[in-house]
């Protein structure tokens, strides 16, 4: 869950609020936070190899990373607000302090990932990263539906006060304060009363083997398809779920309305993920993810589809609020069960000899995937798009050119949309991937025998 709240806060809340004064080419900096979840790997063999023995291989970074992150929570509490109520938002400075949050995050995932390992028995492991999804969940709604639900002053003034007023009812500082006693208060506890144990199988190996056994799994010729896989198979979905709730929000949808959204999501969540762990545990762990696959592909056009079909009035009414609502419910179904269905053969592949550098490795690249297309898909929608204020006929791509030719008195008039170019791109080669590379080559990677993903440690 303590997982989930910077997650929620770095990758729904903050966006939403920046779009607010950022145009997507700005957003594409602010993107460059989420890369430690996706650079891991260059560290994650110091975690997993350089522990106390006293403490404990895993407590000995989580229990000093969630300290960090908590007294970082309690400092930015005081500041936070500061950098968001300003006329000119610092996108630098917000990208490199929730670049160090989210690096905090990273680091504490390679050793939970290495503890699920050890505390898991085999004919259970699948449900790994069901527990991840649930508990990440979690915090990610707190992070994001809750908190955007009553940092909006609309909200507020509609369901709940009686008196309206300029601000919600809840602001980024008080929120950071309150998580901040959170992550130091289970911090306490896991460091007095949790104790970790010792798994007889797990050996002790320097940062050096470590590294060596990882190069050795890259070597491996399946691993190396399986890596590539991992690298392009979410390229299609990249514009849908980082660019379609910005491009609602900026048509005039209320931050609120698509928090709600994920409100009604949350639920389902849970329950798909159960659903899908089970699914997963078969002879075919990947069979799932080939179906979401395709039904994720299906919804990137349904998306652009929602987008197009936007009220010409700008009146968001209930029907249209609500096949916005069942298309994310939808979309994140198929995005959970690939989630879930390839962390179960994450963690049925995983050598848990090598601990969480082994699971980290496989969790590394595709979260690479997920991360590398971003920054440019982004970059490129305001790229392709051409627009221009009939007032003074300067461009208005960016949200500050359209808010200077609003205030100009002169309308901005969107000639070409870069949004629906590359989202149509971004389709075709998803199609194009799924039938020439993807569906293939996963199909060859399931039936080989768990023994080819064993690698042998190295030793001096």
């Amino acid at each position: 869950m303590l997982q989930g709240v910077p997650i929620g806060l770095a990758f729904g809340t903050l966006p939403f609020l920046l779009k607010q004064k950022l145009s997507f080419s700005d957003m594409a900096v602010f993107s460059l936070a989420g890369y430690p979840y996706s650079l891991k790997l260059l560290w994650s063999p110091i975690v997993d190899s350089v522990f106390f023995k006293s403490i404990g291989r895993r407590k000995s970074w989580i229990v000093p990373i969630q300290l960090v992150t908590g007294v970082l929570f309690y400092y930015l509490s005081g500041t936070v607000d500061d950098l968001f109520t300003s006329e000119t938002v610092n996108v630098y400075v917000i990208t490199a302090t929730w670049f160090g949050v989210i690096f905090l995050c990273a680091t504490q995932d390679i050793a939970v990932d290495g503890w699920a390992l050890t505390l898991l028995s085999r004919e259970n492991m699948q449900f790994a990263s069901t527990c991840q999804t649930v508990g990440i969940n979690v915090g990610y709604f707190a992070s994001f539906t809750i908190f955007l639900a009553f940092n909006s002053a609309e909200f507020c003034n509609k369901y709940i006060r009686s008196t309206p007023a300029d601000l919600g009812m809840l602001q980024l500082g008080p929120y950071l304060w309150f998580w901040a006693m959170v992550y130091i208060g289970l911090t306490a506890y896991v460091a007095i009363f949790k104790s970790e144990g010792v798994d007889p199988e797990e050996e002790d190996v320097t940062v050096k083997e470590t590294y060596l056994t990882i190069y050795q799994i890259m070597k491996l010729p399946h691993m190396l398809k399986f890596m590539g896989i991992l690298l392009i198979a979410k390229l299609a979905f990249i514009l849908n779920e980082s660019v379609t709730g910005l491009k609602l929000l900026e048509m005039g949808v209320q931050k609120e309305d698509l928090a709600l959204a994920v409100l009604v999501d949350f639920p389902f969540q849970i329950l798909f993920g159960y659903w899908a762990a089970k699914w997963s545990a078969g002879h075919r762990p990947l069979k799932p993810w080939l179906y979401a696959y395709v039904g994720r592909l299906a919804f990137a056009l349904i998306g652009m589809m929602v987008v197009a079909g936007f009220p010409k009035d700008g009146h968001v009414t209930g029907v249209y609020l609500s096949v916005v609502i069942v298309t994310t419910v939808l979309s994140s179904f198929t995005s959970t069960v690939m989630f879930v269905s390839m962390g179960a053969f994450f963690s049925n592949v995983a050598d848990p000899i090598i601990g969480g550098t082994y699971m980290t490795l496989l969790n590394t690249i595709s979260n690479l995937g997920g991360t590398w297309p971003k920054f440019f898909i982004l970059e490129s929608v305001d790229w392709f798009t051409a627009a221009t204020c009939a007032e003074t006929g300067a461009d208005c791509i960016t949200e500050a050119a359209r808010n200077a030719c609003t205030k100009a008195g002169g309308t901005c008039n969107v000639e070409r949309d870069g949004y629906y170019l590359v989202g149509t791109v971004s389709f075709l080669v998803g199609i194009v991937i799924l039938v020439q590379i993807v569906r293939p080559q996963v199909r060859a990677l399931e039936r080989l025998p768990l023994a080819m993903w064993k690698v042998k440690q190295t030793k001096d």
